[in-house]
């Protein structure tokens, strides 16, 4: 029996030991389980099984830090031609919750990339994801792993001083009370007060989700809980305030080590800021650089099919 088959095999048996575990989507995955990594077990869920072994499977790294897999699941739609895995990190959704800020850092969330490999015997794959998500598929990519076949860095973090000032920019253009609101309780370190909270929303509303109500809430509501603590220890308050662990991070300048076709796709109003985004872009070789017209942070729930027919465009030109 090969190792492949012995894996996947494993894999199975390992869904069916935890036969617990929720089935929260909107489609059902074909597998779920556990898998070990350092400090405790991450829950994963994979569709298009069918295509192991013979398409590179995408690895989705959520948004947060602290987020869910639930914001990923327009990916599961490419499962009609690649394994796609989704999966929640340490301390969040669906996964063990041991509570070890030692275990909060980057250097973690991208070692359990290598551990969903390990276990589920993942020879080639294409890492993808969002925001946070998209921190981790760069820190992965500049590794340049044996098997690596494309990276998509959607509305990625790739430095932190440089997405606060792209977003204090969009805080200028905003009416004088909110702006107020937002420059005045954060130097006061009242980001709790109700006026600052109602300035953060219209915020959002225009750099998160441009739509009103924000489209295929479904995905994101009724599963697992997010856990804010992560996402406020390593980041901060608000999108557009980092006092967090990660007020320095910055991986641009290691961003030309990435050897395999990168996407990086934003939204037009983005908190990931074109003009940095574009900017990124051009730090890898074999960059490719899409905007999604009229949306902000929330691509995939603003334009789904947009930003599929991209991915898919992406895909269909890399080797496998």
């Amino acid at each position: 029996m090969s190792k492949f088959i012995k894996a996947f095999i494993g894999a199975l048996v390992l869904a069916l030991s935890f036969s617990a575990a929720p089935v929260l989507a909107h489609t059902d995955p074909e597998v779920a389980g556990y898998i070990p990594v350092d400090g405790g077990r991450v829950w994963y869920r994979l569709n298009g099984a069918r295509h192991l072994g013979k398409k590179p499977a995408i690895i989705v790294m959520h948004g947060g830090p602290g987020g869910t897999h639930r914001s990923n699941m327009p990916y599961v739609k490419l499962s009609d031609t690649y394994p796609v895995i989704l999966y929640d990190q340490l301390d969040t959704g669906n996964s063990d919750r041991p509570g070890d800020r030692r275990k909060w850092t980057v250097e973690h969330f991208v070692s359990e990339i290598d551990a969903i490999r390990r276990a589920l015997d993942l020879k080639e794959v294409i890492i993808a994801g969002h925001s946070w998500g998209g921190t981790l598929a760069a820190e992965y990519a500049v590794r340049n792993p044996k098997g690596l076949k494309a990276a998509i860095l959607s509305s990625p973090l790739l430095n932190t001083r440089q997405w606060i000032a792209d977003n204090r920019e969009w805080i200028e253009a905003m009416p004088e009370k909110e702006r107020t609101a937002i420059i005045t309780h954060e130097e006061a370190g009242t980001t709790n007060h109700p006026d600052y909270r109602a300035a953060e929303d219209a915020f959002y509303a225009r750099h998160m989700c441009r739509k009103s109500p924000c489209p295929n809430a479904d995905d994101r509501t009724g599963g697992p809980e997010k856990n804010n603590d992560v996402y406020e220890y390593m980041w901060g308050p608000t999108e557009f305030f980092a006092p967090g662990t990660l007020r320095d991070y910055d991986v641009t300048a290691r961003l030309d080590a990435i050897q395999v076709p990168t996407l990086v796709i934003c939204g037009e109003f983005d908190e990931a800021a074109p003009k940095s985004c574009r900017k990124y872009t051009g730090m890898i070789k074999g960059g490719d650089y899409h905007t999604i017209p009229d949306a902000g942070h929330s691509t995939m729930r603003e334009n789904e099919a947009l930003y599929l027919e991209t991915v898919r465009a992406f895909l269909a030109g890399v080797r496998d």
